[in-house]
């Protein structure tokens, strides 16, 4: 089926009648002593049929001794997964986390839309409406503004439609959290960077304000630079958000900073490798490219040649083929009725709005110069592509 689209051949009304049947145990107890009612005064079935595959919905058991709801696996191929993604504009998301959410849903027969709003959070909100009235039986959110998404979220919850919070926080404990230690990417990227500069000014560029990654990010580089900063060995000298992780606006900053410190900057801790590149063209406007440390995060393929070359110092690598396979394996799970403490790898985490969210937490890797070899041997990045323009033998990486 072809991306935002519904497949015709989907029957709807199983979906709404899966979704309902799912979600409302007192209905479906009612239901089953109507049925058992009628089956008594008609006589048994015939000999042979199966009632539940020539009606294609799924069964719950009302008699748990846990409370929780035993289902019969709803097929894969009755499960229809929506995807909203906030943009395209990060490389990452059509690179790596859609086709490995596809491969994972493909593997279990399941149906993919998506829709893309674009950076912004209005239509973001519409767009999960649409993925709903399209048949979705589960929801993958990357969310612009995980605030401002919270109504479709909830709708989407009250409708009995498991909701997936990808890589960006979505403050619901209904709602399964999928993402990278990113308080552990901020530790990395700060551990790196003050190995190489234990003192001096350092500018802090941090990613969007309504994605509470970036605030995570930042928690963890205090864990490095916290008491540095606090005993006067570091001063920063510019901090700054950026809106929707854009590499110009973090252009500008970075440009604005070098103005108005006269370019005694010693350390650039920057958020993700989209801002990285920004932060790196306005070091070489003032000839300061690869003589100060720039930190990111993503692994993008632009910024592993970068570092490569030397004018990143680090990437901090979060393989998003793993979280797509670990979104699209839960969506799966939910979709068939699992409870979310009984999807797979879950654990508990306390949210910074006091939440206790059940949670995938997936574990980076910081590549630098010394270690390119990791993402050659994954088959992320390819020796041309990493290599380009840099001089043979500057890195083990590049012969």
């Amino acid at each position: 089926m072809a991306a935002g689209t519904f497949d015709e051949g989907h029957d709807g009304r199983d979906t709404i009648q899966r979704r309902k049947m799912l979600t409302k145990k007192r209905y479906l107890i009612a239901l089953f002593a109507v049925l058992a009612m009628l089956i008594a005064a008609c006589g048994p079935a015939d000999e042979g049929t199966d009632t539940t595959e020539a009606t294609g919905t799924t069964q719950e058991s009302p008699d748990t001794t846990d409370g929780s709801t035993d289902t019969t696996a709803v097929s894969g191929e009755d499960i229809t997964v929506g995807v909203s993604w906030n943009n395209f504009n990060e490389p990452r998301w059509a690179n790596f986390d859609k086709p490995a959410i596809i491969e994972a849903l493909d593997a279990a027969g399941a149906q993919y839309i998506e829709s893309d709003a674009g950076s912004s959070a209005e239509q973001q909100l519409t767009d999960v409406e649409n993925l709903i009235s399209q048949g979705a039986d589960v929801l993958i959110i990357l969310a612009q503004d995980g605030t401002a998404i919270l109504p479709a979220v909830e709708n989407a919850l009250d409708q009995g439609i498991p909701v997936i919070a990808y890589d960006r926080l979505i403050e619901n404990p209904e709602a399964l959290y999928i993402t990278f230690d990113n308080i552990g990417v901020g530790t990395l990227m700060a551990e790196v960077i003050y190995g190489l500069v234990p003192e001096g000014n350092y500018v802090v560029i941090k990613g969007n304000q309504a994605d509470a990654n970036a605030d995570f990010l930042r928690e963890g580089m205090d864990v490095i630079i916290g008491d540095p900063v606090a005993s006067g060995d570091i001063t920063i000298v510019c901090e700054e958000y950026t809106d929707n992780w854009d590499g110009a606006i973090a252009q500008t900053t970075m440009e604005q900073c070098l103005t108005d410190n006269n370019d005694d900057i010693d350390a650039a801790l920057v958020e993700n490798d989209g801002m990285a590149s920004g932060v790196v063209a306005a070091l070489a406007a003032v000839g300061l490219d690869g003589q100060i440390p720039v930190s990111g995060q993503d692994g993008d393929t632009a910024a592993l040649n970068r570092v490569a070359l030397g004018t990143q110092t680090v990437s901090v690598w979060k393989d998003a083929r793993l979280l797509g396979q670990a979104a699209g394996e839960a969506a799966v799970q939910l979709a068939q009725g699992a409870a979310l403490g009984d999807v797979s790898g879950v654990i508990d985490f306390e949210s910074p709005g006091g939440n206790t969210m059940t949670t995938i937490l997936l574990d980076p890797t910081p590549i630098t110069q010394e270690n390119l070899n990791l993402v050659l041997d994954a088959g992320w990045i390819d020796d041309a592509t990493l290599c380009q323009n840099v001089e043979a033998g500057s890195v083990a990486a590049c012969p």
